[in-house]
């Protein structure tokens, strides 16, 4: 595995870094659960970023590279199954793309509203449709989902049938939502850090306690590890590594959010501060394709077979 970005790849993220500088602050006074920027979107869109996977120097890596750099920003964007699954499919998909399993339609899907593509993944094989208001149900006021969320109520009777394998659609599913929180993991690391390098206690800031230094540095390994596995999912295509990938990133959102959450003090369990931004976002994430567990067992399967 190459660990050093090349050309390429570097001006790829020099150029998302640009485009993405006016979305990098949360807005004064919002303190809304979740963040979005249509223009952002239409930006990413417009300047092929999210169809790099399609180009042979740059591939999937730099796809991953993508996902993760916008997954830093307060806002959320709809960009790691785009980037990462909807080439295998079909590249003309209109978005944006929610995916749910075949079996598990009950729970929220994230960026669902009428005319998004839903892709169902399951024995059935790969299929797709269009959502209609009427399939939608909204999420209740009081649920605390940094993404925009819904639930299916309903599904049509046809769907479009794809030709790609599951596995591989489950694969790229994995690396996508690893490289996705892997980005939320840093952003998180990024802001905890800035606050409490800030905020004194006792007359020191609260970074330099010897204890918090210990736990923020076990956190940035975890956020570091988070990384190199999704990039190295997205590298070798393998589905072990994918699988291990995800279940690594799920449990390092399970450890760090509780952190941040405990040293942001009364602070971290108001939404005057951003950090539910990126946190809310990554428990959403810790219960997709079914949690830890599930990733588990599926690396196994992809090792040792079933």
């Amino acid at each position: 595995m190459q660990l050093a970005l090349n050309e390429d790849q570097t001006q790829v993220l020099d150029f998302v870094d640009s485009l993405a500088r006016p979305f990098q602050a949360v807005p004064m006074h919002d303190v809304s659960l979740a963040l979005e920027r249509d223009e952002l979107d239409e930006a990413l869109a417009e300047n092929g970023f999210l169809d790099v996977m399609a180009v042979e120097e740059l591939g999937p890596v730099t796809a991953a590279l993508v996902v993760e750099k916008l997954a830093r920003l307060p806002f959320a964007v709809e960009a790691a199954v785009s980037a990462l699954v909807r080439p295998l499919i079909d590249p003309e998909l209109p978005r944006p793309i929610c995916m749910v399993e075949e079996g598990r339609t009950h729970g929220p899907v994230r960026f669902l509203r009428p005319g998004a593509t839903v892709v169902m993944v399951g024995p059935s094989g790969v299929r797709s449709f269009t959502a209609e208001e009427a399939m939608i149900g909204a999420a209740q006021e009081d649920t605390l989902y940094a993404y925009p969320v819904a639930f299916l109520k309903a599904l049509p009777d046809t769907m479009v049938h794809h030709d790609e394998d599951v596995s591989d659609v489950m694969r790229a599913w994995r690396v996508a939502i690893a490289a996705e929180a892997a980005g939320l993991l840093a952003g998180a690391l990024a802001i905890t850090v800035t606050y409490v390098s800030e905020r004194k206690q006792f007359g020191r800031a609260l970074a330099t306690f010897q204890g918090m230094r210990h736990r923020l540095a076990e956190d940035q390994v975890l956020t570091n590890s988070a990384y190199w596995m999704a990039m190295r999912a997205a590298a070798s295509g393998d589905a072990a590594d994918a699988a291990m990938a995800l279940h690594h990133a799920q449990e390092a959102a399970k450890r760090v959010c509780y952190d941040y959450h405990q040293f942001l003090g009364g602070m971290g369990m108001t939404l005057e501060h951003p950090l539910h931004l990126w946190t809310y976002r990554l428990k959403l994430l810790t219960a997709e394709l079914g949690g830890r567990g599930a990733q588990g067992m599926a690396a196994a399967q992809a090792l040792w077979g079933s």
